[in-house]
């Protein structure tokens, strides 16, 4: 029998892309990907009678409110589903290995360039509630956490990706307003998947950042888009996180991802020369192509 592994937040992102590449990069792995139609994490008896019944080896906690605005907006449903769930996956785990995808928002975007150890600052509360979880999963030396950049993907949905929001205002011909003050760490999501894949075969622990290897501004990410998506040249314009009314945005999350990248059997690219080439290629797809010195599909 293969071991048993829940991926919360299928329906996701990220869920979904670690879903549907699991037989590629995982074949040992028997996969559950649990959406918010399977489970309601947030109801605690139901999560601990599905966990009775599947009993699985291995954790991957992809569900959360990641939005933001919507953190702002509603913030006990934040708490209930970034923090409390979480807690309750961690302590029903206990020795089993559990990943956690926590996010760059836990830093306030002062220094750039983070490492690891750089002390967290969240400014915003999805960055409060995602540097919560942190702390509870850390506490147990089996688990591990996965602070996630920027990801460009598409979705079950259409609506999980910044990819997918721009491109759905662009055809709603509104103008896109990106700063040239605010720098990201942008990473694909089938970047995200294979790394984790390889990750979790090597059986880690602790904590890890996860992004691509370009700090980009705003704009540099969508004029990158823009090479592949060419709707969205004439609708770019930019501007500056200082004329921005909203949740507040840390001016540069960029992160460094050698501790993680010492594990990986590939390099993890520059958002530019991703999109590059997958133009190239001619696809939409942000699934992993065969990497050797370049990237080449």
């Amino acid at each position: 029998m293969k071991p048993l592994v829940w991926i919360t937040g299928a329906g996701g992102l990220v869920g979904s892309y670690l879903v549907r590449t699991a037989e590629r990069w995982a074949p040992g792995l028997k996969v559950r990907g649990l959406t918010r139609q399977d489970i309601d994490l947030t109801d605690e008896s139901a999560v601990r009678r599905f966990w009775r019944e599947d009993q699985p080896a291995l954790v991957i906690h992809c569900a959360a409110i990641s939005r933001p605005a919507v953190c702002e907006q509603d913030p006990g449903l934040a708490r209930n589903v970034n923090v409390d769930a979480t807690a309750l996956l961690a302590s029903l785990a206990g020795d089993r290995p559990l990943l956690f995808f926590s996010s760059d928002q836990v830093f306030d975007g002062r220094q750039g360039r983070y490492v690891e150890t750089d002390a967290i600052n969240p400014i915003n509360y999805y960055g409060e509630t995602k540097a919560a979880a942190e702390e509870i999963v850390l506490s147990n030396s089996r688990h591990t956490v996965i602070r996630l950049a920027l990801t460009a993907g598409t979705s079950l949905t259409g609506d999980r990706s910044f990819v997918e929001d721009m491109r759905r205002s662009a055809a709603r011909e509104h103008r896109l307003t990106l700063f040239t003050d605010e720098f990201r760490s942008p990473v694909p999501a089938g970047v995200v998947a294979r790394a984790i894949w390889e990750l979790i075969a090597q059986k880690p622990s602790g904590l890890y950042h996860l992004g691509g290897a370009e700090r980009l501004t705003r704009m540099e990410i969508g004029e990158a888009l823009a090479m592949r998506y060419p709707e969205l040249a004439s609708r770019l314009q930019p501007g500056s996180v200082a004329d921005y009314h909203g949740p507040p945005r840390p001016p540069d999350l960029s992160m460094r991802c050698d501790k993680l990248q010492r594990l990986l059997s590939f390099p993890i690219p520059g958002f530019r020369s991703w999109v590059m080439n997958r133009t190239t290629a001619g696809t939409d797809e942000w699934d992993f192509p065969l990497i050797s010195s370049g990237l080449v599909v």
